[in-house]
């Protein structure tokens, strides 16, 4: 049940998940949505001048949360704590200004609000707060806390004997050189925790570079596995994958993960793998090669649709 009020040019969601209206999945909505949410990163990081953002890693994931908020979560703006909503756990908090942009999309966020992001008094801090009014479940930020807290979001359901909703966790590659991560995944497996679904970030970097030379997590869907729940590897940007993915049940039983490849600072030429965008701040000049570099992509879309 989704409230018909989302800001800009995207309608807003009318949808439960899983899909019951019989409409097709709209890939071309989703992939203009996430264009949305690039251009508003960008104006957040500017806006936010000294200060920054985590531009980079909030780019990666940008089509993990259209196809999340346009398609797949249960969510209602007017009831933020309605009992069979879906729950989404931002574990990976630096990511942010991406998840502010998506909040708008799903029209818990006017998006003239993204302007106070990190500035005083604002409710967009660099890493979310809760506050279940703008569809925050938790606070996060201090990385290896949220598949934890997605755990005991699961659990808390089949207590309640709630057999609709789900709980979804975004976590970074990076993060999953904590040994917290691990030990809830092994108890998701553990009580069968089959309303659960992990989407790793693999981007492939972290604050210090890329992942592999820092602490090399070798086959992380391998992993996952020996921990006992389904996985399935995707390309994290190619939205029909995400959808696919997303509204896969997993085996009885089971937990899922998903294990999204995707390239850090997405969509921003100077940004792609660059290690100095897990954290920076962007000139008047880069904000406008970037806006274009954005210009660029809605044209090549716009001649393709």
């Amino acid at each position: 049940m989704h409230d018909n009020t989302a800001a800009a040019a995207i309608e807003a969601p009318v949808r439960l998940a899983p899909r019951s209206d019989g409409r097709a999945f709209d890939a071309e909505r989703c992939r203009a949505a996430a264009r949305q949410i690039r251009r508003n990163v960008l104006k957040m990081t500017l806006g936010a001048g000294p200060l920054g953002s985590h531009a980079g890693g909030a780019l990666s994931m940008v089509e993990i949360l259209s196809v999340l908020y346009l398609d797949v979560l249960r969510y209602d703006v007017k009831n933020p704590l309605w009992e069979q909503r879906d729950r989404f756990i931002l574990s990976k908090g630096h990511g942010a200004p991406s998840f502010y942009a998506a909040l708008v999309l799903a029209g818990f966020l006017e998006e003239s609000e993204l302007a106070t992001f990190k500035s005083n008094e604002t409710r967009l801090y660099g890493h979310p707060a809760m506050n279940p009014d703008l569809g925050i479940e938790f606070s996060s930020g201090s990385l290896g806390q949220g598949l934890s807290l997605g755990v005991g979001s699961a659990l808390a359901l089949k207590a309640r004997s709630n057999d609709t909703s789900r709980v979804f966790v975004l976590v970074g590659d990076g993060e999953c050189n904590e040994g917290s991560v691990w030990e809830a995944a092994m108890s998701a497996a553990h009580y069968g925790l089959s309303n659960l679904v992990a989407i790793v970030d693999r981007n492939g970097m972290q604050y210090d570079g890329f992942t592999e030379p820092v602490m090399n997590t070798g086959d992380l869907a391998g992993k996952w596995r020996s921990f006992g729940w389904t996985v399935l590897e995707i390309d994290g940007h190619d939205v029909n994958a995400v959808h696919e993915a997303l509204t896969t049940a997993a085996d009885v039983g089971k937990p899922l993960a998903i294990v999204a490849r995707t390239i850090r600072g997405k969509g921003v030429s100077f940004m792609e793998n660059a290690r100095a965008w897990h954290h920076s701040r962007l000139t008047q000049a880069m904000f406008d090669q970037a806006m274009a570099e954005q210009d660029e992509a809605e044209l090549a879309a716009s001649k393709k649709s």
